[in-house]
Parts: C-alpha cells; sequence; structure tokens
C-alpha cells in the first residue's frame, strides 16, 4: 500500500522526478557529445558556445575538449549559483561533468565509424540534430550544460528571448572566432549546422506534452462536461462569461485534451450541442494529472 497524497508519497514523487532529470540530462549530453565527437571533430567542424572554444583550443592547441568545458565553466559554476540558484547550480553540475565525461568517452572508445568527410552537408545535418536534441533534452528537464547555455538561460528568464535565438547569436561570435582554423566551405557547413541545432532546441522546448485547448460555449455546458468526463475522462473546467452583444450571462467550458484527442472532443461536442461555439487554440505545454501525472498523482512514463 503506497502513499499517494501523504507526505511519503510526495517525497517520493519528488523522489522520482529528480531521478528521472538526471538520467534524462545525462542523456542529453550523451547526444551532444555524440554529435562533437563523431560529426564536428570528425570533419573539422566548429561550435557555437563554449563548447565552440573547446573546439578552438582542440584544433589549434590539441587540448582535450573533456578537459577545456570544465576549466572554462568554473566561473559559470558560480553565476550559476549566485544568478539561478542552488538547485540550476547542481544541474549544471551534472550537466558540465556529464558532457565532459562522454566527450572522454568517446573519443577513448570508438562505439562506430561515421565516414562522412565527403559529405559536410550529412555531417552537418546530423551534427544539428544530435547536438540540438541533446541540448534540448538538457533544457527540458530543468538543466544545463553551463557556458552559453546560462547566458541563454538568463536571457530567456529576463527579457524573454528564445532559448535557441540567444544561442544562435552567440553561436555566430564563436564561429566568427573559429575562422583562424576553418576555411569558408567548413564555416558555411558549421553555420548550417548551429542553424539545425537551435531549431531542433525550440522544437523540444515547445513541450513533449503539448495539447490543444477548447473553449466551448453552449446552453448545455455542463451536459458537455459529463460527456467528457464520462467518455474521455477528460476533467473541464465552467468559467463565468456574458456576451458583449446580448449583455446575457454564459457558462464557458475549458478543456485541455492531447492532440489525438481533440476531433473526439469536437465529436463528443457536436453530439450533445451540434450548435455549440467552440474555440481550439494550440498550448505549448501542459502539466499536471493526465499529462505529466496519472490519476494517483504518479509521474507518467
Amino acid at each position: 500500500m503506497g502513499l499517494p497524497h501523504g507526505k511519503g508519497g510526495i517525497g517520493l514523487i519528488h523522489f522520482f522526478q529528480h531521478g528521472k532529470r538526471i538520467i534524462m540530462m545525462l542523456l542529453g549530453t550523451a547526444l551532444m557529445s555524440f554529435g562533437l565527437v563523431y560529426f564536428n571533430m570528425e570533419n573539422n567542424l566548429a561550435d557555437g558556445g563554449f563548447t565552440g572554444i573547446t573546439l578552438i583550443l582542440f584544433f589549434i592547441f590539441t587540448i582535450d575538449p573533456a578537459l577545456s568545458n570544465i576549466v572554462l565553466n568554473i566561473p559559470m559554476f558560480f553565476i550559476g549559483y549566485r544568478v539561478l540558484g542552488r538547485s540550476l547550480f547542481v544541474y549544471t553540475l551534472i550537466g558540465t561533468f556529464g558532457l565532459s565525461f562522454f566527450l572522454w568517452l568517446f573519443q577513448t572508445y570508438r562505439i562506430v565509424d561515421v565516414p562522412l568527410q565527403d559529405d559536410l552537408t550529412l555531417a552537418a545535418l546530423f551534427s544539428g540534430v544530435f547536438i540540438g536534441a541533446g541540448l534540448g533534452i538538457v533544457f527540458r528537464y530543468g538543466g544545463t550544460t553551463g557556458g552559453a547555455d546560462i547566458i541563454a538561460k538568463l536571457t530567456f528568464k529576463y527579457f524573454g528571448m528564445s532559448i535557441g535565438r540567444t544561442l544562435f547569436i552567440i553561436d555566430l561570435l564563436v564561429i566568427t572566432s573559429s575562422l583562424v582554423y576553418l576555411n569558408y566551405r567548413e564555416a558555411m557547413y558549421t553555420l548550417v549546422a548551429v542553424f539545425v541545432a537551435s531549431r531542433v532546441v525550440d522544437f523540444i522546448q515547445q513541450g513533449a506534452y503539448s495539447g490543444k485547448a477548447a473553449f466551448i460555449i453552449s446552453e448545455n455546458s455542463s451536459a458537455i462536461a459529463d460527456a467528457i468526463l464520462l467518455e474521455m475522462d477528460r476533467g473541464a473546467t465552467l468559467l463565468s462569461g456574458r456576451g458583449s452583444f446580448t449583455g446575457t450571462n454564459k457558462e464557458i467550458l475549458y478543456c485541455v485534451v492531447s492532440r489525438h484527442e481533440i476531433n473526439r472532443l469536437k465529436t463528443i461536442i457536436e453530439k450533445v450541442d451540434p450548435l455549440a461555439f467552440v474555440s481550439i487554440s494550440n498550448v505549448q505545454d501542459v502539466a499536471g494529472e493526465g499529462f505529466t501525472f496519472d490519476d494517483e498523482q504518479k509521474p507518467m512514463q
């Protein structure tokens, strides 16, 4: 017998949440490292942010990126702690050391051979996909890999600029500096990789649990809410509203469902009240019971 609603149950939920975060962040740093080692370092492509600086140090001075990544991020550890708090500081440590560990691992043990020296287009695309997916996962679960990631988090927090866009601007500056070892052809393919990575980051950041929100105005709003609960096992909220033209008080039904459930929702509404007014909009992110938690308050897998 568990304690899903007591202190013990809540503590267990938090434990699993933190454990899942750490695992997903390590997965993200592994994807990033794979992209950096097998596509950037193998094909003489640069990168942006602090990883781009580590690549400059690698190609010019043969300094191991796994080491330089940690050294360069030491000042950022203090910024992350003082500005963004202890929690992000811990996750930044995990992300930074995780990235360095997997950089060392993939350089030391050659898991696969990906010879793309004759096809820089594919190398740039795969670099962008792996690095962008890795960063997106790390950000998605509340962490950073240090360096430019912290700057991007700060600009998002205080100025609302998307993380992907901020990283792209920083990356341009670092890539310009990378011309000390890049030729113009490699620099252009690097820009392609960075652009793809920024798009992938934003795509993942939009929300793994995105959905659809419906505002429903009907004379039978309570009946529609009952039907949604009975047939879809989804809750709905009744809001009070008033028509601007008639001045009549109306009940407005608000309901959020997953994307694949929207057609089913519309079918239910039409069956109960074919004349109901329905407005449907995209929801970037959804959290809570029915989306990230089940009805027993347990994290959904």
